[in-house]
């Protein structure tokens, strides 16, 4: 009998088996207490897990940077006061490169991935789902502000690419010794950068392919040197880059968020014979609101779309407390049926 494992491989690498398989996803802190009391369970994600018969765990790999002051790798608010999330960084006024050398940039020596991988080994039965996050986009448009950032793409490209360049020069290094240090124990790369908004991208296909492709592509080229499949987290409206996603490399693409604009599972089934997939099963509105017998229907709706190369899971991994727990445990049960 395959385990999880064995069984989400083959789904991401398209072999059209038989197989389903299901990923929970992440329930948010409010969300856990409020299943354990309907399932009678431990209030913990582990033992949700384990009820819904969960065959994949996302691990991730940043905890393993460990700097000696106890420092973040990366602070955007680094000697700036702001107000709120939304507010400039600490490169809201850089205009020359010697600008973005002044931050005190994050060091991979730092890193010691060994409760990482001890977390991976418990699970080696299950998909894991791992690496650094990554999260190099969400970071350049923190360090300028999201406004500040899209102006300077036009008016000061230099200071974007050169602070885009220190960002995933850490990450790659980061990830090729988490990846060197855990040889075949895992099989996926999982990062995310959102690129989508509801309606569309945040920028242009073109600034895509300028600002942000060539980093991406650095980062897909560690987790091929090692040997893994590449998983895109990416929420929003993302259809009119897909096809320079499954150039670069991907091959497997998450959440799907179903509610954005050209990402139904009925548009992406053209990409069938290029991507696998994970989630589908829309969290905005449709699991919040349905029936778990509406819900068992649109499992199987979306798999017999996207399937049979699809791992069903929420269109946001992380289930938050507005969602009905028979909901959630029918989607889990309808995904393994036969």
């Amino acid at each position: 009998m395959k385990t999880s494992r064995q069984k989400v491989l083959d789904i991401f690498n398209r072999k059209n088996t038989d197989d389903k398989a299901f990923w929970t996803g992440h329930p948010n802190d409010a969300t856990i207490p409020i299943f354990a009391r309907e399932w009678g369970i431990e209030p913990t994600r582990e033992a949700i897990y384990n009820f819904l018969d969960d065959d994949c765990r996302w691990i991730v790999a940043d905890s393993g940077y460990k700097h000696p002051e106890g420092l973040p790798a990366f602070d955007p608010a680094y000697g700036v006061d702001r107000e709120s999330l939304s507010a400039a960084g600490c490169f809201a006024e850089a205009e020359d490169v010697k600008d973005i050398e002044k931050y005190p940039w994050p060091n991979p020596d730092y890193c010691d991935f060994t409760e990482v991988y001890q977390e991976i080994d418990r699970h080696q039965d299950k998909a894991i789902f791992t690496g650094m996050w990554s999260p190099f986009f969400h970071l350049i448009a923190d360090f300028f502000g999201m406004e500040n950032y899209f102006i300077k793409m036009y008016e000061n490209p230099k200071v974007i690419e050169a602070a885009t360049e220190r960002i995933v020069d850490f990450y790659v290094a980061a990830n090729d010794k988490f990846f060197a240090g855990l040889g075949d124990r895992g099989d996926t790369m999982f990062f995310g950068n959102d690129f989508g908004t509801q309606l569309d991208l945040f920028i242009s296909p073109d600034n895509f392919r300028r600002f942000v492709l060539p980093s991406f592509k650095r980062l897909i080229e560690v987790g091929k040197k090692h040997n893994k499949k590449i998983m895109l987290h990416s929420c929003g409206s993302i259809y009119r880059i897909i096809p320079d996603l499954i150039d670069a490399g991907v091959d497997v693409l998450h959440p799907i968020q179903a509610q954005a604009r050209g990402m139904s599972a009925e548009e992406l089934a053209q990409y069938k014979n290029d991507l696998a997939f994970v989630g589908g099963i829309d969290a905005q509105n449709f699991i919040v609101n349905a029936t778990p017998e509406e819900v068992g229907e649109e499992v199987r709706r979306v798999r017999d779309i996207l399937g049979p190369n699809i791992v069903i899971s929420p269109s946001h991994e992380e289930i938050l407390p507005n969602v009905p727990p028979a909901n959630t445990l029918a989607m889990a049960r309808a995904a393994k049926e036969d």
